[in-house]
């Protein structure tokens, strides 16, 4: 296979991971694909021709400068008010689910695809880069720029607070 068919086949393999990512870390799906997109274009301008295992981290590093980018401005134009690190995250009693419901999966999906978006950036992105994506704690620093520990901190509180969330639906974590 050759580098343009093995550099499609990265990019298709990682498409949709990605936009999920980026979609819990902006909320948009317009954005997410925004995103996304440029993500995989600047892949392929400027790291194409390097070697395809180095892809993936090059890849994720460059998807999340691209959030961390389109919070800074959407917080500089005043469209979240504060970024993420500063807001607390409240529990959402306002729709009561009974145990039927907690046994649908659908609920259950959009449960988690909620909780995940309410984790600051910097534990989202560690959670969905570790768990879905598969990134050892070196992998994840990488992509993240930050060390490990900062990776392991950030995954261990990911990972608390969405078990808070999965013990407030019913579920024991």
């Amino acid at each position: 296979m050759d580098n343009q068919q093995t550099l499609d086949s990265f990019l298709a393999s990682v498409e949709k991971k990605a936009f999920q990512l980026a979609e819990f870390a902006v909320a948009d799906k317009d954005e997410a694909l925004d995103l996304v997109q440029n993500s995989m274009i600047k892949l392929v301008q400027k790291y194409s021709d390097r070697d395809p295992e180095q892809w993936i981290l090059l890849f994720y590093r460059i998807l999340h400068n691209e959030i961390k980018d389109w919070k800074r401005k959407a917080w500089v134009r005043g469209w979240l008010g504060m970024n993420d690190d500063q807001v607390e995250v409240l529990p959402d009693h306002s729709v009561a689910v009974n145990p039927e419901q907690l046994c649908d999966a659908e609920v259950i999906n959009e449960q988690m695809h909620k909780a995940i978006r309410a984790l600051p950036m910097r534990q989202q992105q560690a959670f969905l880069l570790r768990v879905w994506e598969g990134l050892d704690v070196k992998q994840t620093a990488q992509v993240m720029q930050c060390t490990p520990g900062s990776v392991k901190t950030h995954y261990s509180r990911a990972l608390e607070r969405l078990r808070l969330n999965l013990t407030e639906w019913g579920y024991e974590a």
